[in-house]
């Protein structure tokens, strides 16, 4: 199946081809091409509902992780043992909060779902940033990632995630 890339907004146009492209590099440089993945790009109603009823915020964000292997330790890749495991989670992007987070900070709203696709999957292969060590863990991670897709790509994206801050 590979990635499922679903738009659920209508808020901000999107090029979902070159999304789908982008996440496909992203797979390919953490080696989890045989996973699926769901990308569902939503607009601030539905991830402020979704927020509140999964993480009791009541407030819009960029992007929300929902791991198929909860208690899968940074760094180590799924055992699975059917065909049925072969699933990462699934991904929720905040497109309406990262185009206005864009607009505000002059970013490119492409390499902005960018650089939250792979916070995102970072989440799903078990990284976390509730401490400041596990945040300086997952920086490390997003920072080796994005510098790999820059160098394939030629792009020059860094990750949004500046500081340790447990509500993104």
């Amino acid at each position: 199946m590979g990635v499922v890339l679903r738009n659920l907004q209508k808020v901000v146009p999107l090029r979902r081809a070159r999304l789908r492209k982008d996440v496909d590099t992203l797979r390919h440089i953490l080696g989890i091409q045989k996973f699926d993945l769901g990308i569902i790009c939503v607009d601030n109603y539905r991830i402020q509902k979704i927020n509140h009823i999964y993480r009791k915020k009541n407030v819009p964000t960029d992007v929300l992780s929902f791991p198929f292997y909860e208690d899968l330790r940074p760094g180590k890749m799924p055992c699975p043992l059917h065909r049925d495991e072969l699933n990462l989670g699934d991904i929720f992007l905040g497109v309406e909060f990262l185009m206005k987070q864009c607009q505000e900070e002059s970013l490119d709203l492409h390499g902005a779902l960018t650089a939250v696709t792979a916070h995102g999957i970072c989440h799903l292969l078990g990284y976390r940033h509730e401490t400041e060590e596990e945040w300086a863990e997952m920086l490390q991670r997003e920072s080796y990632i994005l510098s790999e897709y820059n160098r394939l790509t030629g792009r020059h994206l860094e990750p949004l995630m500046k500081r340790c801050n447990q509500d993104r």
